[in-house]
């Protein structure tokens, strides 16, 4: 089968950033790139889309080997800062999780840590070579309470106030959000991998598939590579592979010893195939990885190539899923793309959990808690009735 990928509409100075990027760390001569070919890159942009994918940090390390170069002294001084700044981010940050870390053991809460530092000590040996913005941990639903507990008497504050009606939020969200005013630190507290609806492992699953980190002599515990791989490429075709951070997280973790003849049938179990596919595609046309006799089958399915081609499209218009308010046409393209990630099943139960109430129809018509149950019957008429723009009805006090 053939892998390759439509790139042609990337922009200039990504593929140049990409091409600087893979070259060999054994000969990083300058005149083994084609300067003609990249005449008119607009050097603000290449800077721009390095901080953008959050890859700047391992680009840094190579421009900085280039003995000549004709990129800009002050694009390789710029990331050089940023890299610089990363690093102390990551030492706060490390601090903060080893502190977390501990309190919880010593309160019986079981803690699970996705990403943040012990994701960028797994993957590289070395906390400057990843970007982390926050911090992500997983604890049981059962032990949801006494985090958020323990996290407000850290001087944490809430940020995330789910609006929930029939404990909808158990299975349609996944985590909950907790900002320090002072030390300016997010966490990011996850009680599902994903949002719902959708099969996953239970967190006694992937609690007793735990590795500890050697980031630090505490007991932080992160998850087993077989789960990580699952996680990250979840995580990543969820936000449409947006930075390619995530996916040289996967370019990582497969160059380490994953048991293939494990995770195979953990990713059929999960209906995740097909996404597994669509990383390692994109891994192979962006990061020129070597696809393994044991990759191979996860990329033989039609639609893990299509799904890495519609990828291609976050990659064009460099898009931030992130910001305050995306442009119509991408919104529309990424809820699109979200619901070509799911198996017929999946998109069965996703198409079926629309039928649950959701909290904006108790906004349209208030009911008392005993008469919540009404929900279910009248969701349709509800629906309808806040499409067209009728106002709600009113409360009764």
């Amino acid at each position: 089968m053939d892998y390759n990928l439509n790139l042609t509409r990337v922009p200039l100075e990504l593929k140049l950033l990409l091409e600087l990027f893979n070259m060999d760390e054994n000969n990083l001569h300058v005149q083994n790139i084609n300067e003609t070919k990249y005449h008119g890159v607009n050097w603000e942009k290449f800077a721009q889309l390095a901080l953008h994918h959050r890859i700047y940090p391992l680009l840094n390390i190579k421009l900085k080997k280039l003995q000549e170069t004709f990129i800009p002294i002050e694009v390789i001084q710029t990331l050089s800062q940023y890299y610089k700044k990363n690093t102390f981010k990551m030492l706060y940050l490390t601090k903060e999780m080893e502190e977390i870390n501990n309190i919880c053991h010593k309160n019986g809460i079981r803690l699970l840590n996705l990403k943040g530092p012990v994701l960028a000590e797994e993957l590289y040996g070395d906390l400057s070579l990843r970007t982390c913005n926050d911090l992500d941990v997983l604890v049981p639903i059962s032990h949801l309470d006494r985090m958020e507990k323990l996290l407000i008497n850290l001087g944490y504050e809430k940020d995330d106030y789910i609006e929930t009606i029939l404990m909808d939020w158990k299975w349609r969200h996944h985590h909950i959000t907790f900002i320090h005013p002072k030390k300016q630190i997010k966490i990011e507290v996850h009680w599902r991998l994903n949002p719902g609806p959708g099969k996953e492992p239970s967190f006694e699953e992937l609690w007793n598939n735990k590795r500890q980190s050697t980031l630090t002599n505490s007991l932080i515990y992160l998850l087993g590579k077989e789960d990580l791989f699952m996680f990250l490429i979840t995580h990543g075709a969820r936000h449409g592979w947006s930075r390619l951070r995530w996916l040289v997280d996967i370019r990582q973790l497969i160059g380490q010893d994953l048991n293939w003849n494990e995770l195979y049938p953990k990713l059929k179990k999960y209906h995740l195939l097909e996404t597994g596919g669509q990383a390692l595609i994109l891994a192979f046309n962006i990061f020129s990885i070597t696809l393994s006799e044991h990759m191979k089958p996860l990329c033989e399915f039609n639609k893990s190539k299509r799904l890495a081609q519609g990828t291609v499209f976050y990659l064009e218009e460099m898009v931030n899923l992130h910001s305050d308010s995306l442009p119509e046409h991408v919104s529309k393209y990424h809820k699109r793309h979200l619901f070509s990630l799911m198996s017929i099943q999946q998109k069965c139960i996703f198409v079926l959990s629309i039928l649950y109430p959701y909290p904006d129809d108790a906004k349209i018509l208030p009911l008392p808690k005993p008469l919540h149950f009404l929900y279910f019957p009248l969701r349709p008429f509800l629906w309808i009735w806040r499409k067209t723009g009728f106002p709600a009805f009113p409360r009764r006090t």
